[in-house]
C-alpha cells in the first residue's frame, strides 16, 4: 500500500516542501530509502525500525521503498525520522490515512520511539505557514521556539506512542498557545555596564557613535588600557530588537544549533566573540553541510575580534563581503547559500606586538620588522571599511580612584535610541535603518555640506590620503554624529570629531 505525509527541509535559511513517499508491497523483504539523501536519512531506516517496534507497533516484514521528493534536491539530518515512521504506520493501517493527511511532520526518532528535537524549526514553520499548511506534528523540545508563530497550529509531541494515539483519537493534544516577544523581553545584565569603567571618555564616545549609526569600531591602545570591558559593555546601549529582527537572528541560530531552547528565541542583540584560533569556515560558515558561521551568528548584533592581528589573515579578508554588503555567501561543491550578516564589527588591537609602541611610561621592545608584519595583518581594504579608528591610552591611578560616577549605559542608549529613530523615520521609503548603510545616492541626498565644511573635508582627504570609501565613511559618522546632536544638517564640527577617528596614521600607522 502506498501513503504519502508532508515534511520540509531547508536550503539555507529557506524551506521547501518534501513529500514522504512510502510503498509496501510483496516480495522480499528488503527497505530501501531513496531521494538524495545523506548519511543521517540513509541511517534512519535503523532508527524508524526501531521506535516502531519500542512503540508496541509491528514493523512489516515486506518490500519497502520509501522516496523523499523532490529527487533532485540534496536533503540532510534526521528531521525525517518522524513523517518516514508515520507513512510506514499508514501504510500498514496502523493509523487513520485521513488523520494522517491533516498534518505535515518534522522530528527525529531515538530507539525507544522518544521524539527529539531538531535544528532549523522556526525558517520551517515560517515556510509551512506560507505553503497554506494549517497544522503540524513538532518535537515537544522544540515548544518554545514554535510559541512565536502565528498563522498555523502546531501540536508537540513527546513519543511515537503517543502520536499515533492522537492520530487515531484515543487522546487529545492541544495547539501550542502564541507567544508574544514583547513580554519575554528582559533587561540586559548590568555587570558590563558603562558606569563601572573609568575614563576613557574618548572610547565611550566613539561607540556610543558606532551604536547610533551602526559603524564598525576598532580600539588601539595598550595591554590593560579598557579595550575588551569597553567591548564588552558594547551591547548594553545598543536599541533593542525588534521583533522582526529577533526571527531572523532566531532562524539562524536554529539552523546553527545554538538556540536556548529554554526561551525559544534570541531576545538580545548578539554579541560573538570567536577565538583568535578560529578557522575561516569557522568564521564564514561551511563544512559539509554549509551551516553558518560566527559572522552570519551575529547578524543583527556585534562581532568582537579581540587581538585582531592575531587572527589568520584569510579569516579577517572574510569580511569584505560581509562588512560590504551585509550578507555572506557560503559556496561548497553540492550547493551554494547566503546567509544574512548585517553585523557591527567592534576590533581591538595593540598598536604592536608587545603592545607599548608610542607609550609614554612603557618603552616598546619590538624591532621595526615585527611592527611592520604585524601591523600588516589588517590590509587597506579592511581598515577602511572600518568606521571609527579609536586611540585608547592607558588609564592613571587618579581616573581609577575617581568617585565621580561615570555615565551608565542606559543613559547612553537614550540617546542612541533618538538617534535611531531619525534614521528610521530619514530611511522609511529607502529600505535601510541606520546611517552605515547609505549607498552613494543615500549620501548625495542625506548629507549635503556647506561650502567651509566642503573646504575642511577637502584639505582631510588630500592630507590624510583618503580613500573614497574612506571618504564616505567620514560622511556616514558625520551624519550620525549630526543625528546625536538633533541637526537637521551636517555642520563643520560634526566632519571635524568624524575626522578625528580616521587620523590614527599619524600615531600608529594604522
Amino acid at each position: 500500500m502506498l501513503s504519502k505525509v508532508t515534511s520540509f527541509g531547508l536550503n539555507g535559511l529557506e524551506g521547501y516542501i518534501v513529500n514522504v513517499e512510502v510503498d509496501i508491497s510483496n516480495g522480499l523483504p528488503t527497505y530501501d530509502i531513496v531521494g538524495l539523501g545523506d548519511t543521517a536519512i540513509k541511517e534512519s531506516k535503523y532508527r524508524v525500525k526501531s521506535a516502531i517496534k519500542n512503540s508496541t507497533f509491528q514493523f512489516p516484514i515486506h518490500r519497502i521503498t520509501i522516496n523523499l521528493a523532490p529527487a533532485n534536491m540534496k536533503k540532510e539530518g534526521p528531521i525525517y525520522d518522524l513523517p518516514i515512521a508515520i507513512a510506514v504506520l499508514a501504510s500498514t493501517e496502523m493509523v487513520e490515512i485521513e488523520k494522517v493527511n491533516q498534518y505535515a511532520y518534522i522530528g527525529e526518532l531515538s530507539l525507544d520511539g522518544t521524539i527529539k528535537k531538531v535544528n532549523g524549526l522556526l525558517p520551517i514553520l515560517i515556510t509551512a505557514r506560507d505553503f497554506g499548511i494549517k497544522k503540524i506534528i513538532i518535537p515537544k523540545e522544540n515548544e518554545m521556539e514554535a510559541s512565536f508563530i502565528e498563522g498555523i497550529e502546531v501540536y508537540p509531541i513527546d513519543n511515537l506512542q503517543h502520536l499515533v494515539e492522537f492520530l487515531n483519537g484515543y487522546i487529545h493534544i492541544l495547539p501550542i498557545s502564541t507567544k508574544f516577544f514583547d513580554e519575554i523581553q528582559t533587561s540586559m545584565s548590568i555587570i558590563d555596564d558603562f558606569k563601572y569603567i573609568k575614563g576613557q571618555s574618548l572610547a565611550k564616545r566613539a561607540l556610543e557613535i558606532s551604536a547610533a549609526g551602526g559603524h564598525n569600531c576598532i580600539l588601539v591602545g595598550p595591554p590593560g588600557a579598557g579595550k575588551s570591558m569597553l567591548a564588552k559593555a558594547f551591547p548594553t546601549i545598543l536599541p533593542d530588537l525588534t521583533f522582526e529582527e529577533a526571527l531572523e537572528v532566531t532562524k539562524i541560530h536554529s539552523i546553527a544549533g545554538v538556540l536556548d531552547n529554554k526561551i525559544g528565541i534570541v531576545t538580545h542583540r548578539p554579541f560573538r566573540t570567536p577565538h583568535h584560533t578560529a578557522t575561516t569556515i569557522a568564521l564564514t560558515g561551511g563544512g559539509r553541510n554549509a551551516k553558518p558561521g560566527e559572522i552570519s551568528l551575529a547578524h543583527s548584533g556585534v562581532l568582537y575580534l579581540d587581538e585582531m592581528p592575531e587572527y589568520k589573515r584569510e579569516a579577517i579578508e572574510s569580511l569584505r563581503q560581509p562588512l560590504e554588503d551585509g550578507k555572506i555567501t557560503v559556496a561548497r561543491i553540492q550547493q551554494s547559500i547566503e546567509y544574512p550578516a548585517n553585523i557591527m564589527l567592534i576590533a581591538s588591537m595593540n598598536p604592536c606586538p608587545c603592545g607599548y609602541f608610542g607609550h609614554d611610561a612603557n618603552k616598546c621592545r619590538c624591532t621595526p620588522v615585527q611592527i611592520v608584519k604585524y601591523r600588516n595583518k589588517l590590509s587597506g581594504p579592511i581598515l577602511d571599511r572600518i568606521d571609527l579608528h579609536v586611540e585608547v591610552d592607558s588609564i592613571s591611578y587618579s581616573d581609577i580612584t575617581n568617585k565621580v560616577e561615570e555615565e551608565p549605559s542606559y543613559m547612553i542608549k537614550d540617546r542612541v535610541e533618538k538617534a535611531r529613530k531619525i534614521q528610521l523615520e530619514r530611511y522609511k521609503d529607502d529600505k535601510i535603518f541606520c546611517n552605515a548603510k547609505m549607498n552613494q545616492k543615500h549620501l548625495l541626498k542625506y548629507c549635503q555640506l556647506d561650502e567651509e565644511t566642503k573646504d575642511i573635508i577637502k584639505d582631510a582627504f588630500d592630507s590624510l590620503n583618503l580613500s573614497a570609501r574612506a571618504y564616505n565613511r567620514i560622511l556616514k559618522v558625520a551624519r550620525t554624529i549630526a543625528d546625536l546632536d538633533n541637526s537637521e544638517n551636517i555642520r563643520y564640527e560634526h566632519i571635524l570629531e568624524a575626522l578625528q577617528y580616521r587620523n590614527l596614521e599619524n600615531k600608529y600607522g594604522i
